[in-house]
């Protein structure tokens, strides 16, 4: 790197990219100050997980800047070290799923979206935690155990996202991947002032055993700016015949300006809609101060959600949820042996999807079907819905889950996700975006929701609330 340039470290990753590009940066001077910084802070925060070997990476480094010197160049993110999260198939690392039925697992292949990222260049050095299978939206496992808060290490960092958005908050990457079936993208991007982005379902093609019954899960980016975000959806969205159902066009669809004219667009304050995604005290207040950055643009903001029967819509979620997940894990269950080593999360999905005939998942889904028109119709008047990434501020690290919120008891593991579930449901995109900080210190996020298969027109908004809020994305955790 040139004399008096920037630290790589708090360059965002657009910048990096044209950086290498450019050849003003390295692929190795990058990846060493990544590597340093993972040394230094991931022992305490444990968000890489399967980290690769040091001189492995450098020298793979040091191949990617010879072939820049030579004219080459593999993609947008050449060079750039990347970390997935331990969820996908990753050719020659350990893939654990957050299982200790998977902890000695090592794909002998990439999964699609992993495939993508290596074609554009990326240089895959390990995995980010994640909770078993994803469940829940806390980062701990039986394998490697928690990962910390970026912002206070005595907290959750979220989930199932949780080692990605911490290692983005930390500066520990530029770049990481997630996925999102009910917040494991918003939730931690929230929770550590990151930005998380989860897609409509098809935008991003995703591997699974069934492609004919698509999950309400869908993969997606995590940046610490929107440009980024852009950036790495770009690379992972897209066509691809392997996934019939995976949206036509590709992905270059995002690189695009982001520039766009918001006076005069009308946004829909969501709160907890009207009692039924109960918030702790303080996360509404914060909230609705970020919302003063919306009419700051010229934004027209009003309190409204989309009608609809939520309690029968939270009962579907949990039916489709159940049916879903424990399907993916009934084999296991199956198993005297292998049940023994399964999270009581887990247990609770299989046991739910077990207890379904096909006609209650039929009633479920059409459930679902209504509630999307329910939320067509409301965009019809609205162009954005905004709700909370979370109901609660950041638990305490030793939880396994909250049982309660504003004096209410929770009944399931993830109930305190139902507002991030509710919208999962909805199949509509929804960007989280950081909304500021509590009195004792921690971040909380806010949703921005648009209409399906809208996801330039949330990357637009959440652009122009960058902008505007700099004093909230400017403040760092105090280790990173």
């Amino acid at each position: 790197m040139n004399s008096g340039e920037a630290d790589p470290l708090l360059m965002q990753g657009v910048a990096l990219c044209a950086a290498i590009r450019s050849r003003q940066l390295s692929c190795a001077e990058l990846m060493s100050a990544c590597l340093d910084q993972i040394e230094r802070l991931n022992p305490r925060f444990n968000a890489i997980v399967a980290l690769q070997e040091r001189a492995l990476l450098l020298g793979l480094a040091r191949q990617y800047d010879d072939e820049l010197s030579g004219g080459q160049s593999r993609g947008p993110l050449h060079g750039v070290p990347f970390a997935v999260k331990d969820l996908e198939l990753v050719n020659g690392i350990r893939t654990t799923f957050g299982s200790p039925l998977f902890k000695d697992f090592v794909p002998n292949t990439d999964s699609l979206m992993v495939g993508r990222l290596r074609q554009a260049g990326a240089i895959l050095i390990g995995k980010t935690n994640t909770p078993e299978f994803g469940l829940g939206s806390h980062t701990y496992n039986a394998v490697y155990g928690a990962t910390r808060n970026a912002y206070d290490p005595s907290r959750s960092a979220g989930g199932s996202s949780g080692g990605a958005a911490v290692a983005l908050a930390l500066r520990m990457l530029p770049f990481a991947d997630g996925s999102d079936y009910g917040g494991s993208l918003r939730n931690p991007a929230g929770w550590n002032n990151v930005f998380g982005f989860r897609p409509s379902i098809g935008r991003v093609p995703s591997d699974g055993r069934d492609l004919w019954l698509p999950s309400i899960g869908v993969l997606g980016p995590m940046a610490r700016s929107v440009a980024d975000l852009a950036l790495l959806l770009s690379v992972q969205a897209g066509y691809d015949a392997r996934a019939p159902l995976s949206i036509d066009g590709e992905g270059s669809l995002f690189c695009g300006p982001l520039e766009a004219e918001l006076k005069g667009k009308r946004i829909a304050w969501g709160a907890d809609l009207g009692g039924h995604t109960p918030c702790e005290s303080g996360v509404l207040d914060l909230c609705e101060t970020a919302l003063k950055t919306f009419e700051s643009l010229g934004c027209v903001v009003e309190q409204a959600y989309p009608s609809y029967d939520l309690e029968a819509l939270w009962r579907a979620t949990i039916s489709l949820r159940g049916w879903q997940q424990g399907a993916i894990l009934l084999p296991f269950y199956r198993d005297p042996v292998r049940r023994a080593l399964l999270t009581p999360q887990a247990l609770f999905e299989i046991e739910t999807g077990l207890a379904l005939s096909a006609y209650d998942i039929s009633a479920a889904s059409t459930i679902r079907t209504e509630w999307y028109h329910a939320c067509n119709r409301f965009f019809e008047r609205y162009d954005y819905l905004i709700l909370p990434t979370a109901q609660l501020f950041a638990f305490p690290v030793e939880w396994p889950w909250p049982r309660e919120i504003a004096g209410g008891t929770l009944s399931t593991y993830h109930e305190w996700m139902k507002a991030a579930l509710l919208i999962s449901m909805s199949g509509c995109p929804a960007l989280a975006a950081p909304a500021g900080f509590s009195a004792h210190g921690l971040p909380m996020g806010i949703q921005i929701i648009a209409p399906s298969r809208r996801e330039r027109e949330c990357l637009q908004l959440a652009y122009a609330y960058e902008a505007a809020s700099q004093p909230v994305l400017a403040r760092r955790p105090s280790n990173g």
